[in-house]
C-alpha cells in the first residue's frame, strides 16, 4: 500500500490527507482517562497514534456507508456537507460506541443508511406486547409519579399508562434499537476486508501496541 494511503476498500485508496482533515476539524474520539497519560511526551505520543486510527475508522464508516447508500439507490441528504463537524451527544457514544456515533453525526450517508434500514425492520405486535407487560414500571402516568408510586412495588392497574397510548413509542424504540443492530452488523461485514496502512489499523485491533476497546 502506498504511504499516501491510510486504507483501501476493494482497491480503492482512502487518502491520509482525508483522515487529517477530519482531525483537523477538531474531530476527537471522547477521551477515556487521558488526562494523565498526556502529561508525558509518551502519553501524548500515544494518544495522538489512537486519534488517528479513530478518525480512519469513521473516515472508512463513511465511504462504506456512500457504497451501501449508492447499491440502495439512497440519495444521503444534503443538510451538512459530508464529514462537517457536529456535536456528538454523550447518550449517543455510551449506546453506539464513539466510532459509529461519529460517524453517524458527521456522515450524511451514514444517515441514510440507517434510516434505510429502520424502515425495513418489522416488528411484531405481540413483540410490542411483550415489551409493555415486562417493563410496566416504565409506563408509570405522570399522576403516579407525582405521588411517588413504587414503579416496582405492584402499582394500581390506574397508575399504568394504558397499552394503547404507548404502543407507538414502544414500536418505534424497538424498530431504532433493530436498526442499530443490523447497523452495526452491516458496518462488521462491511469492513471486514478492508487493508490499512501502518499506524492506521483499528484502535482495538490487538496487532499494534496502542489498541484498546473503543468500537
Amino acid at each position: 500500500m502506498r504511504e499516501d494511503y491510510a486504507a483501501t476498500v476493494d482497491g480503492t485508496p482512502i487518502p491520509r490527507e482525508s483522515v487529517a482533515a477530519f482531525l483537523n476539524a477538531g474531530s476527537t474520539p471522547p477521551s477515556r482517562g487521558a488526562g494523565n497519560r498526556a502529561t508525558s511526551h509518551h502519553g501524548a505520543a500515544r494518544a495522538d497514534r489512537q486519534r488517528r486510527r479513530w478518525a480512519t475508522q469513521v473516515v472508512i464508516t463513511d465511504e462504506l456507508a456512500r457504497r451501501a447508500c449508492a447499491r440502495r439507490s439512497l440519495a444521503p441528504p444534503d443538510d451538512v456537507l459530508p464529514m462537517q463537524l457536529l456535536t456528538v451527544p454523550e447518550t449517543d457514544i455510551a449506546d453506539l460506541g464513539s466510532i459509529i456515533a461519529a460517524a453517524l453525526s458527521h456522515s450524511p450517508a451514514a444517515r441514510a443508511l440507517l434510516a434505510d434500514l429502520e424502515h425495513e425492520q418489522d416488528i411484531p405486535e405481540a413483540t410490542v406486547r411483550d415489551y409493555y407487560d415486562r417493563n410496566q414500571d416504565r409506563f408509570l402516568t405522570p399522576d403516579a409519579l407525582r405521588r411517588g408510586v413504587d414503579p416496582y412495588g405492584e402499582p394500581a392497574t390506574s397508575d399504568i399508562q394504558p397499552y394503547g397510548q404507548v404502543r407507538h413509542g414502544i414500536e418505534r424504540d424497538l424498530r431504532r434499537a433493530a436498526a442499530r443492530r443490523a447497523f452495526f452488523n452491516w458496518l462488521d461485514r462491511a469492513r471486514a476486508d478492508i487493508e490499512y496502512a501502518e499506524g492506521h489499523e483499528h484502535p482495538g485491533a490487538p496487532s499494534h501496541p496502542d489498541h484498546e476497546h473503543r468500537h
